[in-house]
């Protein structure tokens, strides 16, 4: 059974960067769609960015297009999210998500069907 784990999270200075990583037991990350995605506090979760199975296509949202970055790590079986340029905005509690049933990633958290449990990513001064 998939399971997932996001870390990498803390806190950062605005104009920092980070990187989060989405670790996976029980399957192979490569096999899924794999999404990231934040949730900020009385906000509902938000799509962040995505990359299809087979690396065919990502998605960014639009808030963070030109700062972030998702790519696969198949060899230590991660998906990561380099974030640059971090804003106060993007405090947040970023989750990962797999599509169990399509190869396509879409940014929309309804997609997804097993999630990890989430980490906190601070932008402040």
């Amino acid at each position: 059974q998939l399971q997932l784990v996001e870390y990498g999270g803390g806190l950062v200075q605005p104009g920092g960067s980070l990187r989060l990583s989405c670790a996976a037991s029980g399957a192979t990350l490569a096999d899924y769609a794999i999404g990231w995605f934040r949730q900020a506090p009385g906000k509902e979760r938000e799509g962040v960015a995505c990359i299809s199975s087979g690396d065919t296509s990502t998605h960014y949202g639009r808030s963070v297009k030109g700062r972030f970055a998702i790519s696969r790590d198949n060899v230590n079986n991660t998906v990561n999210l380099q974030m640059n340029s971090l804003k106060p905005e993007d405090t947040a509690v970023y989750y990962c998500g797999a599509d169990l049933q399509w190869r396509l990633c879409v940014i929309e958290p309804s997609s997804y069907d097993s999630w990890g449990q989430g980490t906190q990513v601070t932008v402040s001064s």
